[in-house]
């Protein structure tokens, strides 16, 4: 689990080093054991009144295109900093307006041992069209986990921060 401390450091460090015209608001930093995050809020599109709900979406995501080709080259250099300092690979995204485009991801296998009864729920999943494999079938659970109990997990997250600060607190700090 990473601390509050090791994430406020990956904040800061991001809150530095990106440029001022990246941002109309703070980066959005998330970091796990293998990748950080970041998602950048950009200027929102300018159209007239009366824009079609469609013609926004396009204009947004037109503006996400652009913002991913224009700071390409810089956006790696950056990545490349972060990895070196963080040893974690950097993932990066925009938001325009209520739109979220995530440009590259790590997508980390994970093992796990399921005993039948897990793996039947898996098999119905990809019987059912749901899922093409096992692997994206358990995707999916965690997905829908993670739509329906956001509220509690986040519950769970907080506590574990504070197990974590308490920690470093203790006598081994």
């Amino acid at each position: 689990m990473i601390t509050n401390d090791a994430l406020e450091r990956v904040r800061g460090w991001f809150t530095g080093r990106l440029p001022e015209q990246w941002r109309v608001a703070p980066p959005e930093i998330t970091v796990d054991r293998d990748e950080i995050t970041v998602v950048l809020t950009i200027d929102d599109v300018d159209l007239p009144d009366g824009s079609s709900d469609a013609e926004r979406s396009e204009a947004r995501a037109g503006r996400a295109k652009a913002f991913r080709e224009d700071t390409r080259d810089r956006r790696i250099r950056v990545a490349r900093e972060a990895e070196h300092r963080f040893e974690r690979k950097v993932s990066w995204a925009v938001r325009v307006g209520d739109r979220t485009e995530l440009f590259t991801h790590v997508a980390t296998p994970t093992m796990t041992r399921l005993r039948q009864p897990e793996r039947l729920v898996l098999d119905t999943l990809v019987d059912a069209g749901v899922a093409r494999s096992r692997a994206d079938a358990l995707a999916w659970c965690v997905r829908l986990v993670k739509q329906h109990e956001q509220d509690w997990l986040a519950q769970l997250r907080e506590a574990m921060e504070h197990v974590a600060d308490v920690r470093g607190q203790g006598p081994a700090a």
